[in-house]
């Protein structure tokens, strides 16, 4: 058999069917139950469409992953379910993982990286109980991956995969076929359905899906920008390795897709839009969803709703974004404010060097600041020598606008202000 036609086999056994997840629906549905797919006003009247959230952070688990475990788990053999199951995880898939675990009384070690919020790692072990060890190692997924496959090989545990296996693709493309019969029940179909990409598991079932029962709905593929592994494998034409990733997505921050992923985004290239969007846009849909539609997203589960505000959309086309995870520990919010705020061109940051004499905080107040500004942070730095003082200064502005007029008041001013620009590594450096 040459390559070609090898690889051909390959992809024939790898092809994942409408009937599979069909079967898989049926499966898990003992212990998952569908979750709502709901009409969103604002994001309707924003877009001009016909827009609907499906709720997949209304799960037990608050995400989506429940299904990929449940489908996975539930099919082992009475020896694999005995010699035990591991799991790498970001936190949702380790949840899911973990409430199979305890449902169905087999024991299991989850492997998170320290990026990990808090409180996905608690929910791990309220999911689990003593049914689950929970092991935090490594800066991100994929150390926390390659230390799951070491313990698998080590002890004969089955490794249960978060994204590139076929069963967990299979589970994850459920939520497909959810959104089908809940907009056939109103007489509807997709013309589009948004969907967050992190290691590929969630848009290569719906893919799968789609293309079978409706070839017509194209799928955005929506990435963070800090984190964009299907965008990279898509330019080089095969899954790559990134340098890097920004782990404030956690749930999307994977430095690879996997394989078998990318062979079925690969294949529906055709109806497949890819698209990134910036964290600090994500942190201001996260508000957005939350003080609107009352929905407490993941920057993951933000996703697909953000993308929205960059896609080209027909007037009165029915579009699906799925809320993939709802798992978003409180104390993070100061950080998404900021974060949003940036974003939106609302805070800055500056190094201000005051002449030592009296009145000059006086007159940054009143000669350089506009009516609507405020200082949000004032912490002086250090005196470097008898006549200067630096202070690192964080303003918010009322408009994003208004930072042409304040620059213009610094520079005309003899008190030396220097803007910190985003992404630099003093502003990292001062800032974070």
């Amino acid at each position: 058999m040459d390559k070609q036609a090898a690889h051909t086999s390959s992809m024939a056994s790898k092809q994942i069917h409408a009937a599979d997840i069909q079967l898989a629906q049926a499966r898990i549905s003992a212990t998952i139950a569908p979750t709502p797919l709901q009409y969103c006003a604002r994001l309707s009247q924003v877009t001009g469409a016909e827009v609907y959230v499906k709720r997949e952070d209304l799960q037990d688990v608050r995400s989506y992953k429940i299904r990929g475990a449940v489908n996975s788990i539930s099919q082992l053999s009475a020896e694999q379910k005995k010699a035990g199951i591991v799991a790498a995880s970001a936190g949702n898939h380790a949840q899911g993982v973990a409430f199979a675990c305890r449902t169905m009384n087999i024991k299991g070690c989850i492997f998170v990286p320290a990026a990990t919020p808090k409180q996905k790692r608690d929910r791990i072990m309220v999911h689990g109980g003593d049914h689950v060890e929970l092991v935090v190692t490594g800066a991100n997924f994929d150390e926390a991956n390659a230390a799951a496959h070491e313990y698998a090989q080590r002890t004969g545990a089955t490794i249960v995969e978060p994204f590139a296996a076929r069963d967990t693709i299979i589970g994850q493309g459920t939520v497909a076929a959810e959104i089908l019969a809940q907009l056939s029940a109103q007489g509807k179909s997709p013309d589009t359905v948004v969907v967050p990409v992190g290691g590929g598991g969630l848009i290569s079932g719906i893919l799968s899906y789609l293309a079978e029962l409706s070839p017509r709905t194209a799928v955005v593929g929506v990435e963070p920008a800090g984190a964009a592994s299907l965008h990279a494998a898509l330019a080089a034409e095969k899954p790559v390795t990134l340098d890097s990733v920004d782990p404030f997505v956690d749930g999307a921050a994977v430095k690879r897709i996997g394989d078998i992923n990318y062979d079925i985004i690969a294949a529906n290239l055709g109806r497949l839009h890819p698209l990134t969007v910036s964290e600090g846009a994500v942190c201001t849909e996260m508000i957005e969803l939350y003080q609107n539609e009352g929905i407490i997203a993941e920057p993951a589960g933000a996703l697909s709703a953000t993308a929205l505000h960059e896609l080209n959309v027909r007037p009165g086309e029915v579009i699906v974004c799925i809320i993939s995870g709802g798992n978003n520990d409180v104390l993070r919010y100061a950080e998404v404010v900021e974060r949003s705020l940036v974003h939106r061109g609302l805070k800055h940051y500056f190094l201000v060097n005051f002449p030592q004499e009296p009145g000059q905080l006086r007159i940054f107040l009143s000669d350089i600041l506009g009516p609507e500004d405020d200082i949000t942070l004032f912490e002086y730095l250090k005196r470097n020598n008898r006549e200067t003082g630096t202070a690192l200064v964080g303003l918010q502005l009322g408009r994003a606008s208004d930072l042409e007029g304040l620059m213009q008041r610094m520079a005309a001013s003899r008190i030396d202000c220097r803007r910190l620009e985003p992404g630099t590594p003093e502003y990292e450096f001062v800032v974070s």
